[in-house]
């Protein structure tokens, strides 16, 4: 701790995922008195059910150029990778208008520049924040990769594979007979693997992951209370505090990391951040006869495989219909038969399912950093499909600038401002 560090007052966190673990833990390691609040227990929100992956390469957004044309296919596959409750669309047609006009070029150039500091050396960054937890025993060295039919649809994709290129991320391409070696159990209709190793990984189960962390946290001497957030506490301008079921909270700084909730939140303090959830499912296949050498996204469904502890976890696809509506049947029926295509010998003694929001901004890049006009107010989500992946590092960054250290990543992009 450097002399310029702030030890004094409280620091209240919303949301009990990887990023506000991850800021929760950074902050009491500075010597800072620190609050995490949630309405459910650690990790059991978005945190519980994501892919698991570590994923430095990820640095590509979904609004890529060409995107408007695809949507009305992808709606109509019956096996493709995105749903839509048609009544939900009056509600978010704002924020669709919004992201779908960031779906050029220039928009993904800037997404992947922004992304790219967020998420590199994601393997040593979870690593760093796990150091002398329980949690550091669930954080696998396991390669990841892109599966294609063939080489073409590779390299169909210049923009993407070009941009990973330009930031430095290495990987190798194998074909045929390497592919098969690479993972026997993969259906033959899939003739090129794109394998990434450099700092990725995966978690084994993280939503444990995030427990061990949490408890950790709580080991410390850290505070966790479980109640939903009703409302800030505030001096005029400067948030105190935070009203919760459970009590007031006086804290000298708040940090909402609350991931698609956050947006709600802010709204009593006037602030508008154009956020949806991406309602994102997963299956998990327990029991399961195959277990893959790497964690694999399927290109032609935009999903993710990755193994874990005695099962067989695929996440992804991509739901708008709000916070609230209740699970879809159809995602978790397109997983199951891409389970059986993607391996034809599968077999398995039980299924489990799940259904979670992701926090997508309109320019799908996260919200970080203080609130002008709001002294005491700290953002940090927003992190779309790489909350995992980045959560450490934005934890680190945040933790950083309210203890007084200058981050070693410019804040700016992130800055809610850039939608005032």
């Amino acid at each position: 701790m450097t002399s310029a560090e702030s030890t004094s007052g409280t620091v209240a966190v919303i949301g009990a995922g990887i990023v506000g673990v991850s800021t929760a833990l950074r902050l009491l390691r500075h010597g800072r008195d620190v609050v995490l609040v949630d309405r459910l227990e650690p990790g059991e929100g978005a945190s519980f059910g994501n892919a698991g992956v570590l994923a430095s390469s990820s640095i590509i957004p979904v609004t890529v150029p060409g995107l408007m044309t695809k949507v009305p296919s992808m709606l109509l596959d019956p096996l493709g990778p995105l749903y839509l409750r048609w009544s939900y669309l009056p509600r978010m047609a704002p924020w669709l208008l919004k992201y779908l006009g960031n779906a050029t070029e220039r928009g993904v150039r800037h997404v992947a520049a922004n992304m790219a500091p967020l998420v590199a050396d994601s393997l040593f960054e979870h690593l760093r924040l796990a150091e002398g937890t329980a949690a550091k025993a669930r954080i696998k060295t396991v390669p990841y990769a892109f599966v294609f039919p063939d080489r073409a649809a590779f390299e169909a994709d210049t923009l993407g594979w070009g941009l990973r290129k330009e930031h430095d991320i290495p990987w190798e391409v194998l074909e045929g007979d390497a592919v098969r070696e690479a993972e026997p159990e993969l259906a033959p209709k899939y003739g090129c693997l794109v394998r990434l190793a450099h700092q990725h990984g995966i978690i084994d189960v993280p939503g444990d992951y995030i427990k061990d962390l949490a408890r950790a946290f709580a080991d410390g001497g850290g505070r966790i209370v479980t109640a939903g957030v009703t409302g800030f506490l505030r001096d005029g301008e400067r948030i105190t505090g935070l009203a919760t079921e459970a009590g007031d909270i006086d804290a000298e700084t708040v940090v909402v990391a609350a991931g698609a909730w956050s947006a709600r939140l802010l709204k009593t303090l006037g602030i508008d951040v154009p956020l949806e959830t991406e309602r994102g499912y997963h299956i998990e296949l327990h029991g399961v006869s195959v277990k893959p050498n790497h964690a694999m996204m399927v290109a032609d469904g935009k999903f993710v495989v990755t193994p874990m502890r005695n099962r067989l976890r695929l996440a992804g696809l991509v739901e708008f219909g709000g916070l609230d509506a209740p699970p879809s049947p159809a995602p978790v029926k397109t997983l199951m038969k891409r389970a059986e295509i993607i391996f034809p010998g599968l077999t398995y003694e039980s299924t489990t399912d799940w259904l979670g929001h992701r926090p997508a901004v309109a320019d799908s890049l996260p919200v970080m950093g203080p609130v002008d006009g709001h002294p005491g107010l700290v953002l940090a989500f927003g992190h779309h499909h790489v909350g995992l992946t980045s959560g450490p590092r934005t934890g680190r960054l945040i933790a950083d600038q309210i203890v007084g250290r200058t981050p070693n990543v410019d804040l700016t992009p992130y800055d809610v401002k850039r939608f005032a």
